[in-house]
């Protein structure tokens, strides 16, 4: 099974969703790590029926067409079960901004600045997003955070991941912005 069908059963194994509710969900929910296209998710929901880890049922809706609404079925949550404590597969990490940054002494000191700044300033609002977040469940969901068998932990646990992420990515940016700034001249040569 693919990476995304698990996603698909994560998701479904907390709501019974059809394929436009997953695509929202995987844009929202598990859009902040992990992201698939539309395209995607109909044929995986296909081979995951094919599979026997989902079914569907067909709901009668007025004025629109019949839609699909899926559900994970036992074999599919025992996957997911299993899969979840498995080593993820090593995969190479890509970060074009420091690969960039990696060439960054060829830059124009004032393009390179002003590019990290605006990497600093989005990662800056997408923490403030996540703490906003975080406020939220811990207001909403104070007692199921330290349940960690609870939807409520796991979804609280992948926003802590976030936070560190966004907050470290921004320092960085930061520490690149002023350190570009502060340099003497664009010397050319070899590492």
């Amino acid at each position: 099974m693919t990476t995304l069908g698990y996603a698909i059963l994560g998701l479904l194994s907390r709501e019974d969703l059809s394929g436009y509710d997953l695509k929202q969900r995987m844009a929202g929910r598990v859009g902040y790590f992990w992201s698939a296209r539309h395209s995607q998710i109909y044929p995986e929901l296909a081979r995951l029926e094919d599979g026997g880890y989902v079914t569907h049922s067909v709901v009668e809706q007025r004025e629109r067409p019949d839609k699909k609404v899926y559900e994970i079925t036992a074999r599919g949550l025992d996957d997911l079960k299993e899969w979840v404590t498995r080593p993820p597969v090593p995969r190479p990490t890509r970060d074009e901004l420091t690969l960039k940054a990696y060439s960054v002494w060829l830059a124009d000191r004032e393009e390179a600045t002003r590019l990290f700044r605006e990497e600093e300033l989005r990662h800056e609002e997408q923490l403030a997003h996540y703490e906003g977040l975080r406020t939220w469940m811990e207001g909403e969901w104070r007692e199921d955070l330290t349940s960690t068998n609870s939807p409520e932990f796991a979804s609280y646990a992948t926003l802590r991941r976030g936070i560190s992420y966004e907050r470290e990515y921004a320092g960085w940016c930061r520490w690149m912005a002023d350190s570009i700034e502060g340099r003497g001249p664009t010397r050319v040569g070899k590492e």
